[in-house]
Formats: structure tokens, sequence, C-alpha cells
């Protein structure tokens, strides 16, 4: 008996791999044009869910878009929850491989999406921040304090979740109640301005300083130079007024007298929540539950009548991907830079 196996066509052997392909091929095909439509969809219900009308001659500065994702409650009282966590720097990523969105710029980019929606009644700031640069921290409390002015009826609460020191603690002071969670760190409220001076050790390396300025202050902070006390003088003075506001603001904000506030306050120092709480530096201690309990009574309604809400930027798998890998690098960098380059921080840094 011939046990030879039969001669396949070689068309009819391939034939198998070349349907299995085409039957890929449309699955792909098929899952894209899902994902495009869900996407899109996406987008047109988060626009109309947002409550804003759409105004003529806003550009995305003055109106920025966001996907909306629901986060919590079934109500009709809109509230928006917008976490910040790290150290509050601009960072453009134009010293990165992959270009970024810069954390500072999103917040307030936030905040603003937020003011402009008439729907919402309601902000839930979640804060995990030591601070940052004087300037920026400004700006963001600007930011907040317009969207209480844009309606009287609104309120925020802040909810400090792991830290809210020095501009941390600084941009929570515009809400009209701030909730700590138990283990948070609160306070170090003053001024810092740091960088490194190595002119003895340029001098043991023989690293001689050239630098040609149009008057004898202008390389304040020179690290190849001696600072005068002169020099002293004058940047203890910026310090001073910048720590002015800073406690001024709080004082303001927290009904506490400015002379308790430099005697025992804000010196610079930390409290646990307990401590914060004794101090006036927060008004209850609690969770994300307790913080939106405290908004809706602020808003006089329960708890059950909310409905929060978060934004999330409108991106790509790329986008995201690499928003992933260069957020710790850019974070490392973002403290380094607080370190080491003269400038006005709001920044707790042990």
């Amino acid at each position: 008996m011939n046990m030879n196996p039969i001669p396949v066509p070689r068309a009819a052997r391939g034939g198998g791999r070349t349907t299995l392909a085409i039957l890929l091929a449309i699955s792909c095909a098929l899952l894209c044009a899902s994902l495009l439509v869900n996407c899109t969809a996406a987008g047109i219900l988060s626009r109309s869910a947002s409550g804003r009308a759409v105004r003529v001659g806003l550009g995305e500065d003055e109106a920025p878009g966001f996907q909306e994702i629901h986060s919590s409650g079934s109500g009709d009282a809109k509230v928006v929850r917008i976490p910040f966590s790290g150290t509050i720097l601009r960072t453009d990523g134009s010293d990165s491989i992959f270009s970024h969105a810069d954390p500072v710029d999103q917040f307030i980019r936030k905040i603003r999406a937020a003011r402009i929606d008439d729907a919402v009644e309601g902000l839930l700031l979640e804060i995990d921040s030591p601070g940052g640069a004087v300037s920026v921290i400004d700006e963001i409390h600007h930011e907040i304090v317009r969207f209480k002015e844009s309606d009287p009826d609104r309120r925020i609460v802040v909810l400090v979740r792991d830290i809210a020191a020095s501009g941390g603690y600084y941009i929570a002071l515009p809400a009209d109640a701030i909730v700590a969670q138990p283990t948070a760190i609160v306070g170090s409220i003053g001024v810092l301005m740091q960088t490194l001076n190595v002119q003895a050790l340029a001098d043991k390396l023989g690293i001689a300083d050239v630098t040609v300025k149009s008057g004898k202050n202008k390389d304040l902070l020179n690290p190849l130079q001696p600072v005068s006390p002169e020099q002293m003088a004058i940047l203890q003075r910026t310090v001073d007024a910048t720590y002015d506001r800073f406690v001024g603001l709080v004082s303001a904000a927290r009904g506490i007298p400015e002379k308790k506030l430099r005697g025992s306050i804000a010196d610079g120092r930390i409290f646990d929540a307990a401590d914060a709480l004794a101090n006036g530096l927060v008004d209850a201690l609690g969770y994300r539950e307790d913080a939106l309990a405290r908004l809706a009574e602020l808003l006089d309604l329960e708890p059950g009548d909310l409905f929060v809400v978060t934004y999330k930027e409108k991106q790509t798998f790329l986008d995201a991907l690499f928003a992933e890998m260069t957020s710790p690098v850019e974070h490392l960098g973002a403290r380094a830079a607080a370190r080491f380059s003269p400038r006005l921080l709001y920044l707790w840094q042990p």
C-alpha cells in the first residue's frame, strides 16, 4: 500500500494563513473604527455634559477643553474634583526626549475650565505638595480666587492628602474650608532663597571667575564670588516682602492675627494634622468623603445631591505612555532646579 501523503497544491497550503491574515486585518480595522467612534462620542458627550455653551471667539487658553469623567455621586449639583501632586514648578518638557504637558499649566487650565462652566457649583481641590516657585504659586492662587469671584454661590473645599506645606498651603488659602487627612503635614509658612557657593572649592582648583557686569549687584549670588553684607541685605528685603504677603494672606483667610502668626506659627515649622487643626490652619480632619460632605454643607445640600466629575486631557495612547515615562524624571529635575537655582520659593525643603 502506498503510504505517501497526497500532495497539496502550494496555493491550498497557504490559503489558511491568507484567510487568517485577512480576518485579523478586518478585526483590527473594526476595532480601530470602534475606538474612533467611542472616543469621538466621549468627546461630544463630555463637551455637552459640561454645561458650557460654545463661546465664539474664545481660544483654548480662555476656554480649555477636557473630557469629563464621572467620579462619584448621582445628584444634580455639579462639582469638579481637581488633584495636584508634586513640586509646583513650571516644566515645559523642552529638556526631555518626549514633549508633555506642564502639570502646573494643566492644574490652572482645569480650574479655568471649571470657572467658565456655568453648571459647576463647587470645587474639591486635592493637594499633595511641599510648595515651589513663588510666582507660579501666586498665579494658581489667583486663578482659584477668580473661580470664587465668578459666582458668590460657588464654594471650594481643599483636601490635604499627604502634605500642604509652604506653597502647597498657600494655594489652599482661598478655600471655604480645608480638610486634612489625619496623617497629613501642614504649614511651613515662609520663604526660601537657596543656592550653593563654591568659591572656596574653585580657589583650590585654580578656577577663576570672569564676569562682565553693568553694576556691582548684577551678579547677586554668583557661586564663584563671596556674598557681601550689602548684597545679603538686598536679598533679605526681597524675601521679607514675599513673606509679608504670605502671612497677610494666611491672616485674612484663616482669621489669625498676624502677630500670632509671626510669633509661633509662621516661622517655617510644619504641623501634623491635629496641631494644624488646633492652630486654626485647617477646619477639620477627614478623608475625601468628609471633604465632599463639607462641600455639600457649604452649598446647603446633602452629600447625595452632588455629581462629582474630574477632568482628563484628551490625548492619544502614545501621549499617555510618554507622559508616564517622563514624569518621574521631570519631577526629579524640578526638585533639583528648586534646590540649586537661586529663586524665591514657597517650599518646604528638608
